[in-house]
C-alpha cells in the first residue's frame, strides 16, 4: 500500500530531514513515485484526495495473513493492512453490520470518538487487538491519522520525497527509489496524528516522542 502527503499535511521529524541531508541520494518526485507505484502492482486502485494527497493499494503479493483493504466514508479514507482479532467485539461496540471488516470498523470508529467529546479519535488505538497498519486522512477536518499495532507486527516505512511530500508505504523497497536516504521504519508503539501534534508514543500519548527514538529507526 502507499500513501502520499503534502508537507502541509505531515511534519515530519527533523531527524528523518538531515538523515537524507547528511548522505544525499537520487530521489524523485511524489507523482513520480505514485505512478512506479500504479505500474508495478496493476491492477491496483487509487485515489487522488485534491491538493493533500494520493492514496493507493493492491492485492498484488499480498501476504495470507495481511490483507489489505481500502473504505472510505463522509471524506474519511483508509487504507488498512492486516486483521484485528477482537473484530468481533468492536463490531457488537460500535453497532456495526456484522459484515463489516477492519478498514471500515477503524473508519466508523474514528468518527465517532472525533464527534463525541472529551474523547480523541486516537483514543480508538488502544481499543485495537491484532497485527495492523493503517492510513487514514480526514478531508473534513485535514486530519491525518498513521498508526501500527505497538510490535510492529505489519512493516510500515515512511520517507521524504524529492518534491517534500511525505510517503507511506508496507514496501521499503518501493520507497526507496523517491526517498533515498531520507527513509526509515515507522517507529514501533508510535502513531501519527497531526490533530495532537506529530508522532506518539501508545504509553503516553500526550507527550511528543524523543528525537531518540525516531533515530533508532533511522539505523535499520
Amino acid at each position: 500500500m502507499l500513501a502520499v502527503f503534502s508537507g502541509g499535511v505531515v511534519e515530519v521529524p527533523e531527524e528523518l530531514v538531515a538523515a537524507g541531508s547528511r548522505t544525499p541520494s537520487p530521489k524523485t518526485r511524489a507523482s513520480e513515485l505514485v505512478n512506479r507505484f500504479l505500474g508495478s502492482s496493476d491492477p491496483a486502485v487509487s485515489m487522488k484526495l485534491g491538493d493533500f494527497g494520493h492514496l493507493a493499494y493492491s492485492h498484488t503479493n499480498q501476504a495470507l495473513l495481511r490483507p489489505r483493504s481500502f473504505a472510505a466514508k463522509d471524506e474519511i479514507f483508509c487504507l488498512f493492512e492486516g486483521v484485528l482479532d477482537n473484530l468481533g467485539r468492536l463490531i457488537q461496540q460500535y453497532g456495526l453490520s456484522k459484515g463489516a471488516n477492519e478498514v471500515v470498523l477503524v473508519i466508523e470508529a474514528y468518527k465517532a470518538l472525533r464527534d463525541r467529546a472529551p474523547y480523541p479519535a486516537s483514543f480508538m488505538l488502544s481499543q485495537l487487538t491484532g497485527s495492523y497498519a493503517f492510513v487514514l486522512f480526514d478531508m473534513s477536518t485535514n486530519s491525518l491519522l498513521v498508526a501500527s499495532d505497538p510490535e510492529g507486527k505489519v512493516p510500515l516505512f515512511w520517507g521524504i520525497t524529492a518534491d517534500g511530500c511525505v510517503a507511506f508505504s508496507d514496501d521499503i523497497d518501493m520507497l526507496k527509489g523517491s526517498c533515498g536516504k531520507s527513509l526509515a521504519p515507522f517507529p514501533e508503539g508510535c502513531f501519527y496524528s497531526n490533530a495532537l501534534g506529530g508522532l506518539k508514543c501508545y504509553e503516553n500519548p500526550k507527550n511528543k516522542v524523543e528525537s531518540s527514538t525516531v533515530l533508532t529507526a533511522l539505523h535499520f
